[in-house]
């Protein structure tokens, strides 16, 4: 396996033993990479020490191995945060594949480490070019918004839009179990200190009650996700 930090991630399509992923967006503050993992297949037991992540299910259901002790059923659709350097992994036990968005940050897939792993990935980096394959333009990529509301993509039943706000007013309207990536800017207080920031996952109350002390640094931008109505 070749680890080659210069290459161009946006371009590929990565081949993994469970599956694929490829980035779906990626700007200076974090990355998107949409996971299509199998049927009963899994993950390695890994983590990234420098990165925190998140994962939203958008198809399946899966369970989530958290550190050594704890697990967790996601129906889709459901988020999960996992801190920097919490060893996770993620496991498809749905009666189809499983499609995942991973929200990471900051940029960095050599942040990677591998504790355990069924396919023999123990210890090693992340892939190479030799597993990896060209995008396509079959694949579903995310554009940045022009204006509040982008482009909306859908799953299944779930849908997935891209989009910008200068202010809650629109955010704090949507139902109570919408989620929200935050993967720009965020929300500050009057110091300019963040209080939810880019890679942050959270649900439309968790906005709502921030919303009464904070505000957007200029703008804020999201991923917003929920059922289809």
């Amino acid at each position: 396996m070749t680890n080659n930090s210069n290459l161009n991630f946006k371009k590929y399509i990565v081949n993994k033993p469970w599956g694929c992923e490829y980035i779906a967006y990626q700007n200076k503050e974090c990355s998107v990479g949409l996971l299509k993992i199998k049927k009963q297949q899994e993950t390695s037991l890994h983590c990234h020490p420098k990165k925190k992540t998140g994962l939203i299910l958008i198809g399946g259901e899966v369970e989530v191995e958290l550190g050594f002790y704890d697990k967790r059923k996601l129906i889709s659709p459901s988020k999960i945060m996992i801190r920097p350097g919490l060893f996770h992994s993620t496991k498809c036990i749905s009666e189809t594949d499983c499609t995942i968005l991973e929200i990471e940050s900051p940029v960095n897939k050599m942040d990677l480490v591998r504790f355990k792993d069924q396919y023999g990935r123990e210890q090693q980096p992340y892939e190479g070019l030799n597993n990896m394959r060209k995008l396509t333009d079959d694949e579903i990529v995310f554009e940045d918004p022009i204006d509040e509301i982008g482009k909306k993509y859908f799953f299944g039943n779930v849908v997935v839009s891209i989009e910008k706000h200068e202010n809650l007013q629109k955010i704090i309207k949507e139902k109570s179990d919408t989620i929200f990536a935050i993967i720009e800017r965020g929300m500050i207080d009057k110091n300019k200190n963040y209080v939810l920031s880019a890679g942050d996952i959270v649900r439309t109350d968790t906005i709502k009650k921030l919303a009464e002390a904070f505000n957007t640094n200029e703008y804020m931008k999201i991923l917003k996700i929920k059922n289809v109505q």
